[in-house]
């Protein structure tokens, strides 16, 4: 293994890219195919206006230009998606086909001060959504924050109007203590919380520009890619190995939740790798450098080179992104994407037995995409499992869609439900604490009307000792 600094541009000159020499191969055309994902940046931001001579920062709708979904993608999806997921399909489909109605979580960066960010997000009408089973709480007052549609109304009103400068550029400082957390001592930085800012109408939020030298305050995602993480269940002084980082959203969470030991971030495409490294240097102080790695392995040959390294291993897989595939530049793309579909469960497939192998005996793998498909979802975890008999899965359903019920749609779709038309889900705790066992695979998050968040596909797989 040789370690050397990636120095093409300034933000890369503190983040350690790791080769391997034995085996480095190159990502297949199907990985490149596959490597957008649908979580890391929307596709509306509400950006500052920094023209020169303005006398202040406004806030303006800097909308893409707008494009309509692809047809075979839609139809495909039309055919496929009507039977695994029935009615929750309708209310799914209609919230993929209308981005405007699309919502977008705000995550604080522990490593910059955020008191004032608090309290505009609080002020829009923005509340925290709950991390913990402990049911909804509010950073201001331990309430839900309910928002009438007037008020909706005068918070659209309020992101148009300008905010002084300061409240929304990056922080200029690595090691700020924020008030809002209580700190850790022995590193000197807030401690761990992984703490995000939602609406319950699709109120985009400004985005930060990077600046080098400077923290963002925050960033936006889905609030659905979180589960992943939350479900990773990283302690403080663990390593951790993210198989599929880029664009580095995920492994942002990870450092908000803990200060692992080390994380290894891994990206086998060099154009998502330089994404994922300018993602690490706007959200991660210089000091830990030491902690945060990124890696450029195929993440297939991982676990023979790293077996029985890692504490927990999260595979965020390429997969058949259905908010990017559903708006695919063309009809061609869109159906040369269909053809390569059938071949990605068995890379998936092959990435989370690496993730087994990479992990420590006891240790956790959880696997994600952000795709409806059951053939990607279920099916790959079934088949590895199959496969791995020291690999143990466990039931996600009361730790996560219980208590998050309120805030996301899950599906109670499970392998060889087939013809079965399911309704919205609303999870109930099970007598006795007893795993329903169609659950054991996983769950799923469906985009519905009013909780946009997903799709989001997450199973957690231990190891056994």
């Amino acid at each position: 293994m040789s370690i050397f600094m990636f120095s093409a541009h300034q933000f890369y000159s503190t983040w350690r890219i790791i080769t391997f020499k034995p085996q480095k191969l190159t990502p297949s055309p199907l990985w490149r195919l596959c490597s957008c994902n649908c979580h890391a940046r929307p596709d509306v931001d509400l950006q500052l206006n920094e023209q020169k001579g303005a006398a202040n920062n406004e806030v303006t709708k800097t909308w893409k230009k707008e494009r309509s979904s692809c047809q075979p993608v839609l139809d495909h999806f039309d055919q496929q998606y009507s039977q695994e997921l029935g009615d929750l399909w309708a209310s799914a489909r209609a919230v993929l086909l209308d981005r405007h109605s699309w919502q977008y979580g705000v995550l604080l960066n522990r490593f910059s001060a955020v008191t004032d960010i608090t309290q505009i997000l609080q002020s829009q009408g923005f509340s925290t959504l709950p991390m913990q089973a402990d049911g909804p709480t509010s950073l201001s007052n331990g309430r839900t924050t309910t928002v009438s549609h007037s008020e909706h109304q005068e918070a659209l009103d309020s992101l148009s109007c300008p905010f002084n400068d300061s409240h929304l550029q990056p922080d200029s400082t690595s090691h700020t203590h924020v008030q809002d957390f209580q700190s850790d001592p022995s590193l000197g930085f807030p401690r761990p919380s992984l703490q995000c800012f939602i609406h319950p109408y699709p109120l985009r939020f400004p985005s930060q520009a990077h600046r080098p030298g400077q923290l963002k305050q925050y960033y936006i995602l889905n609030a659905a890619s979180l589960l992943p993480v939350l479900a990773l269940q990283v302690r403080d002084g663990e390593k951790v190995l993210d198989l599929c980082s880029a664009p580095g959203g995920k492994a942002l969470a990870v450092m908000q939740c803990a200060t692992p030991e080390i994380l290894y971030c891994n990206e086998p495409d060099p154009h998502r790798r330089n994404w994922l490294a300018k993602t690490l240097e706007s959200y991660i102080p210089h000091s830990l450098n030491s902690r945060v790695v990124v890696s450029a392995l195929d993440g297939r040959s991982f676990g023979q080179s790293e077996a029985g390294t890692y504490d927990k291993v999260l595979v965020d897989a390429p997969c058949s992104n259905d908010r990017s595939w559903l708006y695919s530049c063309s009809s061609q793309q869109g159906e040369q994407r269909l053809k390569e579909r059938p071949r990605l469960p068995g890379l998936q497939a092959q990435l989370l037995r690496s993730a087994l192998s990479a992990v420590r005996p006891g240790g956790v793998v959880v696997y994600s995409t952000c795709t409806l498909s059951s053939s990607e979802n279920y099916a790959v975890v079934e088949t590895v499992l199959n496969d791995c008999p020291e690999a143990e899965p466990e039931d996600l359903w009361e730790e996560i869609a219980v208590p998050l019920s309120r805030y996301f749609t899950f599906s109670p779709a499970h392998p060889g439900h087939g013809q079965a038309h399911h309704k919205a889900s609303s999870p109930q705790p099970q007598n006795g604490g007893v795993s329903c066992s169609r659950h054991r695979l996983g769950i799923l998050v469906v985009p519905q009307v009013g909780k946009t968040w997903g799709p989001m596909f997450l199973s957690r797989i231990r190891r056994r000792k």
